[in-house]
């Protein structure tokens, strides 16, 4: 099994759900890197996974997305053109991936993508069964290419997360589970910046999706007055149908990054243990190391 880690998303989560009065014995806040890791050791002591990587933004605001639609993301800047993060987070990433690296797992990215492209081509690569670590829904439409990607959400947290597959899609959305992007791009994310079809929410872009396959059956549907969709649909369509043709391209992952996972079963060769213990000893992680240790099997 190949476990791919939506690394941003289970810091956050980390850092938001751990006290930060979590410190190191210098003063510096853990609270992320405990939690990132405690969170981790859960999920491989649950589903042993032969495969991790550890999944990054080289660029969390393509330069492609952007052109596509301007406002991409735009919610989260800052005044210094730098996405907006907590500070006690920050000093946080760079040591959590250098114990990640000290435990020997693989860190991957690609020049000028989100981790989203990076974990949907590593997914529809693997030849075995794939369970992807995220608190985004937007990851769900990778469950469209194949019956082996299950989603680990952790919207309930990480002991009560729900696994994601078509019939999780069908029972809470409304509508066929190889159709997440579609309703997705109707819909839009708040969070992403992307308003969707305005005037559509989500009961009519699952309305939507039930019906059509894509955007641009969607689309020529409402300019050729399909019978299936409703007039109000069709009117609110063609008022935003330039946002309409890019916003399936804009939500939809990317699975052709050529990208080396060929390492991704190799942590235990790669593992610096004195050195990984010695680390984490001077960030006050404690316990939390030794269970990475054992549930990673690091001799």
């Amino acid at each position: 099994m190949r476990l791919l880690v939506d690394s941003a998303s289970l810091w956050y989560r980390a850092f938001y759900g751990m006290p930060d009065s979590l410190q190191g014995p210098e003063g510096q806040p853990i609270n992320a890197i405990k939690g990132f890791f405690e969170g981790l050791s859960t999920i491989v002591a649950r589903y042993r996974p032969n495969e991790i990587a550890i999944c990054l933004d080289a660029d969390w605001r393509p330069g492609w997305r952007v052109e596509l639609f301007p406002a991409y993301k735009a919610n989260r800047i800052d005044e210094e053109g730098q996405e907006e993060e907590p500070d006690l987070l920050t000093p946080q990433i760079e040591p959590l991936l250098h114990v990640a690296r000290l435990a020997g797992l693989s860190i991957i990215e690609a020049e000028a993508q989100e981790a989203d492209d990076v974990i949907a081509s590593l997914a529809v690569k693997a030849d075995s069964e794939v369970r992807v670590m995220t608190g985004d829904r937007d990851l769900f439409q990778l469950i469209r290419h194949s019956e082996l990607i299950r989603i680990i959400y952790l919207a309930k947290g990480i002991q009560n997360h729900d696994l994601v597959d078509g019939l999780y899609i069908e029972n809470r959305y409304g509508i066929p589970g190889n159709r997440y992007h579609l309703f997705a791009a109707i819909r839009g994310d708040v969070s992403d910046g992307l308003p969707g079809i305005k005037g559509i929410g989500e009961k009519g872009a699952a309305e939507i999706a039930r019906i059509f396959d894509s955007m641009e059956d969607v689309l020529s549907a409402a300019e050729s007055s399909d019978p299936r969709l409703r007039a109000l649909h069709q009117k609110k369509i063609l008022a935003d149908r330039e946002y309409a043709r890019i916003a399936e391209q804009i939500v939809t992952c990317r699975t052709d990054l050529d990208l080396d996972d060929g390492q991704l079963h190799s942590w235990r060769e790669r593992a610096d243990l004195i050195s990984l213990r010695k680390y984490c000893k001077e960030l006050g992680l404690g316990n939390t190391v030794e269970r990475l240790v054992a549930t990673l099997d690091i001799k």
